[in-house]
């Protein structure tokens, strides 16, 4: 390893300074390998997103098990079952809660602007929590009242009147599906693909706005195990007592669920997905004219070393040395850039748009290999070379 090091250390930077020698060639270079970074960033941050936002009330329910009609969707399109099923899965040994919510797309008019918009709607017992969200469990009494909600903060829209006017103790009176209803609390979840917000309240209170909804017809089933029982056990006898009508799911499953839909049966995932190598590809492209150019205009130069006994494998190094180099320096703009459209975009839409490392991470390797392709294309001239065509 030491001998390697200082083999390296003795090693004349031939690829930089092929490509500081044409500074304007360079930056254009950084700055194509920036922008493809750029727009793989934002692509991947747009996926998170998408599979964050639509699955934070899912991380958030008080569950071990959950039940969902067989022909569900996503959240938002979840497809009712019998409450039956939920007194049938009490008999299951193991078995120590079952509780049934609501959940439902309705027109609410914003109280800021007056206009209508969709709004997802969430009905509970709320003599027994079902979400372990601190603020909303806090405020169980106020959602008991007729016609009493409580509204997330995080809701996507022109909203912060209205959410100063609740922070200072005042209720405010909208309508929900053409009945007045009242807002007098606050909780956090935020905006997703599916929903800009979300409403909660009693069990009762869904029911009064949506009186074409049968009581006995719920949603989605939230189980809890008691403690010491085998819960893939519970689930086998589950699926086997409740019959086809329903679907039984873990609670990592059901958070699964979720992504799946987002990612196979919704556009949004190929389109994301599609955008990554569309970013992928333009930094090929752009690396490899540049590459391609920098081995045309040092042909002689290439020729020469390979008279002088320089063997190709040396020739190909010199090439790859720049793709590194280029990879390295296009990756940090594009990092910068990418973190203050994250910021943007977070501030505009609500939705979870944060770098990690990991996804730096990736994204580079990404970089490393697209320059990679690019080098790999641009030397086949090189490796064909003949010395005694040159001259």
């Amino acid at each position: 390893m030491k001998k390697f090091i200082k083999q390296l250390r003795r090693r004349t930077p031939l690829g930089w300074l092929q490509l500081s020698h044409e500074k304007s060639r360079l930056l254009v270079a950084l700055s194509g390998i920036a922008f493809a970074d750029v727009l793989m960033f934002m692509q991947f941050g747009f996926q998170s997103a998408l599979y964050d936002s639509n699955t934070r009330l899912h991380r958030s329910l008080l569950s071990d098990i959950v039940v969902i009609g067989s022909h569900s969707r996503n959240f938002q399109r979840m497809s009712n079952f019998s409450r039956r099923r939920l007194y049938q899965a009490m008999d299951v040994p193991g078995v120590k809660s079952a509780e049934g919510i609501y959940t439902s797309i309705m027109v609410w008019k914003n109280p800021q602007t007056r206009k209508n918009t969709d709004i997802l709607v969430i009905g509970f017992n709320p003599d027994k929590p079902v979400f372990n969200l601190p603020e909303v469990n806090q405020q169980l009494p106020i959602i008991k009242q007729p016609y009493t909600f409580i509204f997330d903060r995080g809701a996507r829209g022109e909203y912060q009147q209205t959410i100063d006017k609740i922070e200072q103790g005042n209720s405010i009176k909208t309508e929900i599906e053409r009945q007045t209803a009242t807002i007098s609390g606050l909780f956090k979840v935020g905006a997703s693909f599916g929903a800009d917000g979300t409403l909660m309240t009693s069990d009762e209170n869904f029911l009064r706005l949506l009186p074409q909804q049968p009581a006995g017809s719920v949603s989605i089933g939230l189980i809890q195990v008691q403690p010491g029982v085998d819960k893939q056990q519970v689930i086998a006898q589950l699926k086997s007592h409740l019959g086809n009508e329903v679907k039984v799911l873990t609670h990592e499953e059901f958070i699964e669920f979720e992504n799946d839909f987002w990612s196979t049966n919704s556009p949004i995932g190929f389109i994301f997905n599609l955008g990554v190598s569309m970013g992928f590809s333009v930094g090929v492209i752009l690396v490899y004219q540049v590459l391609s150019t920098d081995v045309n205009a040092h042909v002689r130069e290439y020729a020469t070393f390979k008279a002088m006994g320089y063997r190709n494998l040396y020739l190909l190094s010199v090439v790859f040395e720049e793709a590194v180099i280029l990879a390295m320096l296009g990756f940090l703009p594009g990092m910068a850039v990418s973190l203050g459209l994250y910021h943007l975009t977070r501030n505009a839409t609500n939705l979870p748009m944060y770098m990690t490392i990991a996804r730096a991470f990736q994204v580079l390797i990404l970089t490393m290999i697209m320059c990679a392709i690019s080098g790999a294309i641009a030397t086949r001239k090189l490796r064909s070379t003949d010395p005694a065509d040159m001259f």
